[in-house]
């Protein structure tokens, strides 16, 4: 799913003798969620968590690609991961620290909210390819005769160059991951896409830190820390702009989305 929603943290905790830290993945140029320089929404969650928990916090840069969650978390690289949607089924998940949505992207003035927008069969419609698929929202899309419409726009080595192609007037419009459209979108008209689901596919997503079915006992302890630190959170995904209904112990409070729209 948009790969993972464009974006993994995972992170370790460890005890030693002297002082126990927690061990970071992230990856090292996957803006807003993570970067090198700290800057992501990840990154702040886990200096939230580090502090809250009162651990060392250390980092181990990881490229999120295809196969992270085997290739890193089950295979005993990390031990927990930031950024991965609730309904994962190979692994065990705290409750989501934030829920957001699709949104529709456009210039200002031409603000596009419905699958069933009749403006759509005349423009070229941009949406991120995950994989080898489009997201979500591009089958919906697809069932409405617009598969021709569609303009593929990969996320890696550049997820902000499909809002830019709205900006430019390339495409009409375009169908983006909330906190992508937050961070990248934020001079143009965003809405959340509606219906809200084909053929029982959500396109909103809680979003949850993963950790090995078996370690139970950290999911808890993060699950402890997000209750307790629930403004925190609440404001760096504020801070971030990022379109959302939850986060972990605020469940239901919404938040602003970002943009022309607000």
């Amino acid at each position: 799913m948009l790969s993972w929603i464009c974006g993994a943290i995972a992170v370790t905790a460890a005890v030693s003798a002297e002082a126990r830290v927690l061990r970071v993945c992230a990856d090292p140029d996957n803006l807003p969620f993570s970067n090198q320089r700290g800057e992501g929404i990840e990154n702040g969650l886990a200096e939230i968590l580090a502090r809250a928990l009162n651990v060392e916090l250390q980092y181990t840069w990881w490229s999120e690609r295809r196969f992270f969650l085997r290739n890193s978390l089950n295979a005993g690289e990390c031990d927990a991961v930031m950024g991965v949607p609730e309904a994962s089924g190979t692994v065990a998940v705290t409750r989501p620290y934030y829920r957001s949505y699709y949104v529709f992207v456009s210039r200002p003035g031409v603000k596009i909210a419905s699958l069933d927008d009749p403006r759509l069969r005349n423009m070229r419609i941009g949406l991120n390819i995950a994989g080898e698929d489009f997201t979500p929202p591009g089958h919906a899309l697809a069932s409405r005769g617009l598969a021709g419409n569609l303009v593929g726009y990969r996320l890696y080595g550049g997820p902000g160059r499909i809002v830019d192609a709205v900006r430019r007037g390339d495409i009409g419009t375009a169908i983006v991951w909330g906190p992508l459209a937050g961070y990248f979108a934020q001079d143009l008209e965003i809405a959340p896409v509606e219906p809200a689901s084909f053929q029982g596919v959500p396109f909103d997503f809680g979003i949850s830190i993963a950790v090995r079915k078996s370690d139970t006992a950290l999911r808890d302890e993060l699950d402890r820390a997000l209750v307790r630190e629930c403004a925190a959170v609440r404001e760096l995904l504020g801070r971030f702009h990022v379109p959302g209904k939850e986060t972990g112990g605020c469940a239901g409070a919404p938040l602003p989305l970002s943009g022309s729209s607000r």
